[in-house]
């Protein structure tokens, strides 16, 4: 998995080197090239955790992340896990992004961006601080 393409949404590598290798990964192609990735790290026997959801710059805004998340949700429904857990910032156009496709949040983790990452991020001349962890329930049961 190209390195550069997992950047768009995490720009630490280092974090992106402790789940890569053990992640369970979904591609989106077209015309045989590499256009987005999600990758999975599974958490415990029912909980599996979306570490990162990249699609290329020229390929954004045209509907792959969904398209590719959507899929990947469509095949954990068919495993043993009952719930898919994320983070994300507290604003922008990720939430939003989860939200449509079913995730809810579960709970804030308060400067989890000023304490664990070495830069700061910006998001529309926005600083992110605090983490939201959403969550999406697999079954048909609630979380």
């Amino acid at each position: 998995m190209p390195l550069s393409l997992l950047l768009e949404a995490d720009p630490d590598v280092e974090k992106i080197k402790t789940y890569l290798s053990n992640s369970l990964c979904f591609a989106a192609t077209q015309d045989a090239n590499l256009v987005g990735a999600s990758l999975f790290k599974k958490q415990s026997s029912q909980c599996i955790e979306l570490m990162n959801i990249a699609v290329t710059p020229s390929h954004q805004a045209l509907g792959i992340g969904s398209k590719l998340l959507s899929f990947a949700i469509s095949e954990l429904k068919q495993s043993d896990f009952l719930r898919i857990e994320l983070g994300t910032g507290t604003f922008g156009h990720q939430l939003s992004f989860y939200q449509r496709l079913g995730f809810r949040v579960d709970s804030i983790i308060k400067n989890h961006f000023l304490d664990n990452y070495s830069k700061p991020i910006f998001e529309n001349g926005i600083q992110h601080k605090d983490m939201l962890r959403l969550v999406l329930s697999l079954q048909d049961r609630k979380i």
